[in-house]
């Protein structure tokens, strides 16, 4: 058998394997990015599916204390990816990250079930202190491209994380977080409807009433104008 036959049995008994141990990351890959569009496309260009399937082999490797090889393993993945995640980091299943280029994932994070991370998020510690000092992100929760979540706190289920936000505290279930630092801008009693992937047009009170409070200072502008000109004539 020859090299390319080699190669093509290779690509397809690695497609099954992806394909069953790894269906809900690939189920996400359909249900959060409409630019996928057949399974081979996301098999062999897909850095977030790719990065994942490195980290479950780390991980594995790190629980049973095996030295260098999940830090190598992980290494190689960043240069392949753009994408850095600790093989001792707790990643549930469904995560998808979309594009994931410069995403950093600390030792000490926990990611729970069908989380979406956009580019350039960051899950770090604050300063040199030992133990648990990355953040906690529950289930379901969204992470917009760019948003920095610091330190040892909790996201909660449900909530969405703005783009850019830098978050410092601990996030209540089904809130909406802007700014920097992070505001918590929003906090829903129910669940929603499924995964909202909008993180960019995301409610910000403050900015709201400082456009109400500016509309406030024209109207009484134009007031003063009113009244210094009938005081002239």
């Amino acid at each position: 058998m020859s090299g390319f036959w080699w190669a093509l049995l290779a690509l397809v008994v690695a497609g099954l394997v992806v394909r069953i141990k790894f269906e809900p990351e690939v189920k996400a890959c359909f249900e959060r990015d409409p630019a996928a569009r057949n399974f081979l496309e996301v098999l062999l260009t897909y850095s977030g599916l790719h990065v994942i399937v490195c980290y479950r082999i780390a991980h594995t490797l790190e629980r049973v204390n095996v030295p260098v090889a999940p830090r190598l393993i992980m290494t190689l993945a960043r240069w392949l990816t753009g994408i850095e995640i600790h093989p001792a980091a707790t990643i549930g299943r469904g995560l998808f990250i979309d594009h994931g280029m410069s995403v950093v994932v600390g030792a000490t994070a926990v990611i729970g079930e069908n989380v979406t991370i956009f580019q350039g998020v960051t899950l770090g510690g604050t300063g040199k202190e030992k133990g648990k000092r990355h953040p906690t992100i529950g289930d379901n929760v969204v992470i917009g491209a760019g948003a920095k979540i610091l330190g040892n706190i909790t996201v909660g289920r449900d909530s969405m994380i703005g783009a850019n936000a830098v978050v410092i505290r601990d996030v209540p279930e089904h809130s909406t977080v802007v700014g920097v630092p992070g505001r918590i801008t929003r906090t829903k009693d129910q669940h929603f409807a499924g995964i909202n992937l909008d993180h960019t047009h995301l409610p910000d009170p403050l900015a709201e009433r400082l456009e109400l409070l500016q509309h406030e200072i024209d109207a009484l502008e134009r007031h003063l104008k009113e009244h210094r000109n009938k005081t002239e004539a």
